[in-house]
């Protein structure tokens, strides 16, 4: 099996400079530590297996965007399919130290949660707005990702937007 060089480096700079879209697509569709691990493989696969028809007319981070979500969506669609799973073991994912208190690092992790909790409740064609629009992408930009027109884009953020709030509620006062 011949490797392509180029494909591997495209590749591998992608996932070291957007790494981030990953992990925020997986926190918001996979609620399990082994949904999270197939989800994100998955992701991986299909930005592999589709690099070579990206023809730059996009950036680089919206194209890996369409990719993941359109990934997310399908195999959130499919989660009937893979049944419940049961989970062993310990998750230390949160070991490093991060020079903050370990009473910190809780009380963060725990609003991170409940926000990625809300997140996971609305529809799943909201979630991905939300989730495009927290990581600060215009309205055209989020058009190209979704195929919408951006005055769409706008209207379906704006009732996205106000799932997520109704969802939030009770957090409020944690985050003032």
């Amino acid at each position: 099996m011949n490797a392509d060089p180029d494909r591997e480096a495209r590749f591998g700079a992608w996932l070291g400079a957007h790494r981030g879209i990953l992990v925020k697509i997986t926190r918001s569709f996979a609620r399990s530590a082994a949904d999270t691990a197939d989800l994100e493989q998955e992701m991986m696969l299909q930005l592999w297996t589709s690099l070579p028809s990206f023809s730059g007319q996009a950036k680089d981070s919206t194209w890996i965007y369409r990719v993941c979500l359109n990934t997310a969506l399908m195999w959130h669609r499919g989660g009937e399919r893979r049944g419940r799973r049961i989970e062993f073991g310990a998750d230390f994912s949160g070991v490093a130290s991060s020079g903050r208190s370990p009473a910190d690092d809780a009380a963060k992790d725990d609003l991170l949660e409940k926000l990625y909790a809300a997140i996971r409740a609305i529809p799943e064609f909201d979630r991905a707005l939300i989730l495009l629009a927290l990581d600060g992408l215009s309205y055209r930009e989020i058009a190209e990702v979704t195929g919408l027109s951006e005055n769409h884009v706008g209207v379906a953020l704006t009732r996205a937007r106000a799932k997520l709030a109704e969802r939030l509620e009770g957090v409020r006062n944690e985050l003032e």
